[in-house]
């Protein structure tokens, strides 16, 4: 298959299906270059760093695959308090990050005004873009978020297959997470989507239609990770995602979406001691260091054989520094907005201004 040509962005499932499951190590090497040279004409040689701070290991849902799920009556649960938060954010920022990734399970603890005046407190003390990643909550609350200074949210479909993500989301539906992102996306978020590899059950036309619900979703982020099976989980003893095909993925997410951020995700660093760096070739242009206290870290239990545990923050920014040198990347240090996002907010900002 010709992958030089500008109909890349418009593959169909046949076509993607094909990329997924092909044998032709010429034709994977194809997707793979094809997909560096998308992501260095958008972006040149920057990735961009985020600092997760996963502040809240409890949760309300109970997701089969999910170390969190609130029915994992053997983890230790634990909550940061929101001066405890603001803290860890300012040193990051001090150690360079100009995003601060606000993460938890979905805890209805932490109320909708502490969520606000926590992101207000952040921005009066720091100047960095603010992406939560908090699980869903109601229009009320994402309107308020945005409006105390919240720049991104991401909130990963894990799966466009319906039966699929019902079958794993117990008491859920497809619907209602889209629901929840294009809510988001009106409010004027940049928002992200993204799917697990590898989940029981999923095929390769599954993934391709992961690939092209989040083209239609026009998001900005997208993160694509393998399923790592918890033994904490009802999936603990079924078959995780491989690396390979969450390369090829992100390969054909940022052939199909050039201008897309795509992180080399913490998972991903689970498959090799280089997968992270392998997927920079691959079309990936975001790392995000977790600078979550260490007493916290082994308690963010998702998956067994998480990396970035032993380290503090400033130890584990060198590392990753270090590795985005290594692998030929740069460190952007820019906020790594989506360029996309900020286009699209330049050309409704001039017409609002012909309106009027």
């Amino acid at each position: 298959m010709n992958l030089n040509q500008e109909q890349d962005t418009n593959l169909d499932v046949a076509e993607i299906v094909s990329l997924l499951e092909s044998s032709d190590e010429s034709e994977v090497e194809a997707l793979r270059a094809r997909a560096e040279q998308v992501c260095l004409k958008t972006f040149g040689r920057d990735v961009y760093l985020r600092a997760i701070i996963e502040f809240s290991n409890c949760c309300r849902q109970d997701c089969l695959y999910c170390g969190l799920r609130r029915s994992n009556a053997g983890l230790k649960r634990y909550r940061m308090n929101t001066d405890e938060i603001l803290e860890t954010a300012v040193r990051a920022a001090g150690l360079g990050y100009k995003t601060i990734v606000l993460q938890s399970g979905e805890d209805p603890y932490y109320s909708d005004a502490d969520i606000a005046r926590l992101i207000e407190a952040i921005k009066s003390r720091a100047d960095v873009a603010i992406t939560l990643s908090l699980g869903e909550r109601d229009a009320a609350a994402y309107r308020s978020w945005i409006e105390a200074g919240a720049n991104r949210y991401l909130m990963r479909h894990e799966t466009s297959n319906p039966e699929l993500y019902a079958r794993l989301h117990p008491g859920h539906t497809l619907e209602q997470r889209l629901d929840h992102l294009r809510t988001l996306k009106a409010l004027g978020y940049q928002v992200g989507a993204g799917n697990m590899v590898g989940l029981p059950g999923q095929t390769t036309k599954d993934i391709a239609g992961d690939l092209l619900l989040m083209k239609e979703l026009d998001v900005d982020m997208a993160g694509i990770g393998p399923f790592i099976p918890n033994p904490s989980t009802p999936l603990g003893d079924t078959e995780g995602g491989t690396l390979d095909l969450v390369l090829r993925e992100i390969a054909l997410l940022r052939i199909l979406m050039p201008e897309v951020m795509i992180p080399a995700t913490t998972a991903l660093g689970t498959k090799g001691s280089n997968a992270r760096e392998e997927a920079f070739r691959w079309g990936a242009n975001v790392i995000m260091p977790n600078v979550t206290p260490m007493r916290y870290r082994p308690m963010y239990a998702l998956y067994p054989g998480k990396i970035c545990t032993d380290q503090d923050a400033a130890q584990c920014t060198s590392c990753v520094k270090a590795r985005v040198l290594a692998a030929g990347r740069t460190v952007g240090m820019g906020y790594g907005h989506s360029p996309k996002f900020l286009r699209n907010k330049a050309q409704r900002v001039q017409a609002q201004e012909v309106i009027q």
